[in-house]
């Protein structure tokens, strides 16, 4: 698939948002908060495009204390998936992160999703068990951790 992975221009945040809503459903993340990770993340929000249309995005924040962060989401189209465009995505936000000084980063993943497991894994990440209700009353993640050395 001939897609190209960049940081997104400001005037893709709505599109981004959409995209986002698309892939997630409820509860994605709002144009709002689209618009402030614009701006926390500078090059840790990365899209993939194909044909000149969004069709993936991964974003990273680092955390307070400036040497630890979030893997906070990797989104890819339902009809672009299985073809390398999440991996491709990870790949350049983790180059990018591996340039900062987070030496460490956590993301958590539904524990049944093998494929993003499996992804997950082969870019360095390592189960660190599972957080019953996460996200709340029955909503269980499997949290994973990547330490740069």
């Amino acid at each position: 698939m001939d897609i190209a992975v960049r940081r997104p221009g400001a005037g893709e945040i709505d599109e981004l948002a959409t995209l986002d809503y698309g892939i997630f459903g409820e509860p994605g993340y709002s144009v709002v908060s689209i618009r402030q990770f614009y701006d926390l993340a500078g090059p840790l929000l990365k899209v993939a495009v194909r044909g000149g249309e969004l069709v993936g995005y991964c974003l990273v924040l680092p955390s307070y204390d400036g040497v630890s962060g979030w893997f906070m989401s990797l989104g890819v189209r339902a009809d672009c998936r299985q073809r390398g465009v999440g991996r491709e995505l990870t790949r350049a936000v983790l180059a990018d992160a591996d340039r900062t000084p987070l030496r460490e980063l956590r993301l958590t993943v539904l524990p049944d999703n093998a494929g993003a497991i499996g992804l997950y894994e082969s870019t360095g990440f390592v189960s660190e068990g599972v957080a019953a209700d996460f996200f709340g009353r029955g909503s269980d993640r499997l949290v994973m951790v990547r330490r740069r050395r």
